[in-house]
């Protein structure tokens, strides 16, 4: 009966991934599909540019939601059960990276394939280290901010955010505090990341990332608009 109850909160757990918050929010926003514009993605960044700063802020905070509410959900059914919370948080994490809601048709000769849609799966990595251990939030969205404002790259931010959830709960578990097992969510949460984002680290292999933050301003700063930073499209 428990492996028919962790098979159902996994399913549970990529459903709720897989709410396009970013492409509902910037649709009522703009009437846009965020699927054909910048990266295509739907997740903040993509949000953030396709809706503006408040829709993207708000497609981030409802990713992290998603496997937060998951795995809460996973504890209360099925308590004292680590493994099945960050079985719970991966699967929400690839409902996103592949949303279920954000599909599109492919016509190829062998017949029309499907495209699933979806981000890069920073904003769930985050909202599963919190419900793991809410503090973590609290260390990771710092870190984030300050390596997106002085580095400069979305990209770069969400692989140093997931990083730091390794680390985190590396150290917890090495003193007792918490399971290991949240630390293997980090390290397969950062494959599923680098898999997502293979156009991006070989853009910042060739130097063509396009840069945000404070440091794309003050590059930027007096230059026309066509000598600007690259502006291929990321994340």
């Amino acid at each position: 009966m428990t492996i028919w109850i962790s098979i159902g909160l996994a399913i549970l757990g990529y459903v709720l991934g897989s709410i396009p918050s970013g492409m509902i929010l910037v649709r009522l926003a703009t009437g846009r599909d965020i699927r054909r514009i910048g990266s295509g993605r739907i997740g903040g960044t993509n949000a953030m540019r396709a809706g503006g700063n408040l829709t993207g802020a708000l497609t981030g905070i409802l990713d992290v939601l998603k496997s937060l509410l998951a795995i809460e959900i996973s504890r209360r059914v099925l308590p004292g059960t680590p493994w099945l919370e960050v079985l719970v948080g991966l699967a929400a994490v690839l409902g996103h990276n592949y949303s279920l809601f954000s599909i599109d048709w492919r016509k190829t000769r062998f017949g029309q394939i499907p495209i699933f849609h979806g981000g890069a799966g920073g904003a769930p990595t985050l909202g599963a280290a919190a419900a793991f251990w809410f503090p973590s939030l609290l260390i990771v969205f710092p870190i984030g901010l300050l390596v997106f404002l002085f580095v400069g790259y979305a990209s770069v931010t969400t692989l140093v955010g997931v990083l730091a959830v390794i680390l985190i709960f590396s150290v917890r578990a090495a003193l007792g505090y918490s399971s290991a097992w949240y630390a293997v969510f980090g390290v397969v949460a950062m494959g599923l990341l680098a898999w997502s984002l293979r156009p991006n680290i070989e853009r910042l292999r060739q130097g063509t990332e396009r840069m945000v933050g404070l440091r794309a301003w003050w590059r930027n700063r007096g230059r026309p608009a066509e000598a600007r930073s690259p502006s291929t499209p990321h994340q």
